[in-house]
Order: structure tokens, then C-alpha cells, then sequence
């Protein structure tokens, strides 16, 4: 495969707003498609915005109507901000084009660099991103005074952990020893060039994510490098050492177009 073009956009004080992201996205995909320029990685640092894939429910969205950015993405709702390390790999695949390879592809890359800082990470079956694995749930502490057997989150469809006090909040999955997500992944694949990306947490403020249901998943958390440490970590830390992880396994990988079943 081709050498990986890497893109530094803006971070800090040069923070790139979602729209003028998105649309030069769109630009580099077009430029892609047409082979004009090498397979390119967009790497930023956004303003706090929520965007919500093409999944979300209404009842994933904030409760008090601050607004939302619908994108073209796969995957539910989220939050982007400062303090997180955004990713946006425009990328020709082989068709027919798979999309869960280019995922793990994605996935490895974050845990190598979550690795290197001396941080553990793995993947959850069914859910995509990178994830820190949480205790037992015989050994996790127990919520608002109930047991695990109780908790309405694993009973309960209709209940919402946002109106029922900071023991559910989803930054404070931690403390509840819960699996807890530190990097989400999310994408489109248009005329066989990817767009859209990845979010590792770095040291944002999670609290953020307690107004939604981050990626509509309502029994787990959220995470940070600098959470899970227990130490500064900035972005300027953390870029260099994506960037050359991202650059091993994009650049090495064996792409094969998906295997499709005769009729």
C-alpha cells in the first residue's frame, strides 16, 4: 500500500470548527477518488460539537435540545472537543469494499498508541472503538446502594441514567469499575474512498458525554489516556505517536477486497 499523507489541521488556540472539517473532508475525498492525492489522514482538534450518525434515536439526543450536527457517518451519537485527538483517514479501498477490516485496521492502530503510554486497551465484541475492559461484575461496587441484579440499566428499557443522579453518568464509569470506551470510530465509505474516522480521548472533559447516550450504549462509559494514567497527557504527547502507529498498520496492511458469496 501507499505512503500515508498526514495532515495537521489545526490544534489548541488553531482548533478546526466540524463544518469547515467536514467540508474539506469532502474535498480531499473527491481528490482521492480522482487520484490526485495519496491516500490522505486529516488529523485535528475540534470546538465542542456533538455529531450523531445515521443510527442515533431521538431519546440518544440531549434532553435539553443543544444542538446536534446529523452527519453522513455510520455509528450513533458522540461528542468531539478539546482535549481529543480526531482522525479523518480519506483512504481508497478495493472493492467490494470491507468495511470491518478498515475498522480493525483503525482500532489496532489506537491500541498500539494507548500501549506505548503504558495503557491497556482492547476491543468489545459487537462494539466498535477501543475500549478499557471493566471488573467482574461480582467484584464491581454497587450502584446507588443496589446490587448488580437490580440495576435498571440491565432491566429497565425505558430508563434513562441522565435523570438519575452522577452514580450512572457515563465519565464516571470508572469509578464504577465499568468497561468504558477511550476512542470512538465511526465512518462512510463513498464511491470505494473512506471519510470520517476516529476520536481518542486524551484529557477532555468527559463530562460532556453525560447529556447523551454516547453511541446509544447505555451500560457503559467513557474514558481518557490522562484519566486511566492518572497523569497530564496532552495532545502534542499523543499526536506523534498516533501518527506513526496509524502510518504502520495503514501503510502494511494486506488489503483485500470482501469476500462475497456466489449466488
Amino acid at each position: 500500500m501507499s505512503e500515508l499523507r498526514f495532515v495537521r489541521m489545526g490544534f489548541g488556540a488553531d482548533m478546526v470548527e466540524y463544518q469547515e472539517a467536514w467540508d474539506e473532508q469532502r474535498r480531499v475525498h473527491a481528490a482521492r477518488f480522482a487520484d490526485e492525492i495519496p491516500d490522505t489522514c486529516l488529523l485535528l482538534e475540534h470546538p465542542p460539537v456533538y455529531t450523531a450518525g445515521r443510527r442515533t434515536a431521538d431519546d440518544e439526543r440531549p434532553l435539553d435540545g443543544t444542538p446536534v450536527v446529523d452527519v453522513d457517518r455510520g455509528g450513533k451519537i458522540t461528542w468531539h472537543g478539546p482535549g481529543q485527538l480526531i482522525g479523518y483517514p480519506i483512504m481508497k479501498l478495493p472493492r467490494p469494499v470491507d468495511v470491518v477490516a478498515h475498522v480493525r485496521r483503525l482500532e489496532e492502530a489506537l491500541i498500539r498508541t494507548c500501549a506505548e503510554f503504558g495503557l491497556e486497551t482492547s476491543r468489545v465484541e459487537g462494539r466498535s472503538g477501543v475500549w478499557i475492559l471493566g471488573d467482574p461484575m461480582e467484584t464491581r461496587p454497587s450502584l446507588g446502594g443496589l446490587t448488580l441484579a437490580l440495576d435498571p440499566r440491565m432491566h429497565d428499557d425505558e430508563f434513562d441514567p441522565r435523570m438519575n443522579g452522577p452514580e450512572y453518568a457515563p465519565s464516571n464509569a470508572g469509578q464504577r469499575r465499568e468497561d468504558r470506551k477511550i476512542a470512538a470510530i465511526g465512518i462512510r465509505v463513498a464511491k470505494g474512498v473512506t471519510m470520517h474516522g476516529f476520536s481518542l480521548n486524551v484529557n477532555p472533559d468527559n463530562t460532556w458525554y453525560d447529556r447523551i447516550i454516547p453511541c446509544g450504549i447505555r451500560d457503559a462509559g467513557v474514558t481518557s489516556l490522562a484519566s486511566e494514567l492518572s497523569r497530564d497527557l496532552t495532545i502534542a504527547d499523543v499526536l506523534p505517536v498516533a501518527e506513526r502507529h496509524l502510518a504502520e498498520v495503514l501503510e502494511n496492511a494486506d488489503l483485500k477486497p470482501r469476500e462475497v458469496a456466489p449466488l
